[in-house]
């Protein structure tokens, strides 16, 4: 190795600008700074604790959710009633980018949707992940056929994690 070259010993199997992070993860990876920027004394928590009760409070506390429970939420109005007003446009903003951008289809408008929940997030005073990051500054990466994938892989693997947390209980 010399200095000035590439420190590489093999070239990467696939070029940067085709690899994409899964939707399922940046969903999860939303939700989780969501969940992490709300006040944790609000009384979500204990809703959240009510409606889902085979989840710990560490892991509410924590933002870790799988997509099922996710979207459950998402469905949920009494969940975003209880909460104030910035806290409420980050949760609406989330939704929207779910439902618009993240799923099947592309919504025309989803440039502002993904702009609008980065606004919402800072606002709220959620930290930048590299998942943010890279939806912010790839979106155009993102193909049109995003979610014509399928989920199984993920679906499953949180199957098998909370099988597996069921046996340790």
């Amino acid at each position: 190795m010399e200095f000035g070259e590439k420190n590489v010993n093999n070239d990467p199997l696939v070029g940067r600008g085709k690899s994409i992070f899964p939707p399922l993860n940046i969903k999860l990876s939303l939700m989780k700074l969501f969940v992490k920027a709300l006040d944790k004394d609000g009384s979500y928590f204990a809703y959240i604790g009510k409606k889902m009760p085979r989840l710990s409070a560490e892991k509410i506390k924590a933002g870790i959710f799988d997509s099922p429970q996710i979207r459950h939420l998402i469905k949920d109005f009494a969940f975003v009633k209880s909460m104030n007003e910035s806290e409420r446009k980050a949760c609406t903003s989330f939704c929207a980018v779910v439902e618009s951008f993240l799923d099947k289809r592309k919504a025309e408008n989803y440039v502002e949707l993904v702009n609008e929940i980065l606004n919402s997030f800072k606002s709220l005073g959620c930290n930048m992940s590299i998942k943010v990051r890279y939806l912010h500054n790839h979106l155009d990466r993102f193909p049109e056929n995003l979610r014509d994938t399928s989920e199984e892989q993920g679906e499953r693997f949180h199957q098998n994690i909370k099988t597996m947390e069921e046996s340790y209980q």
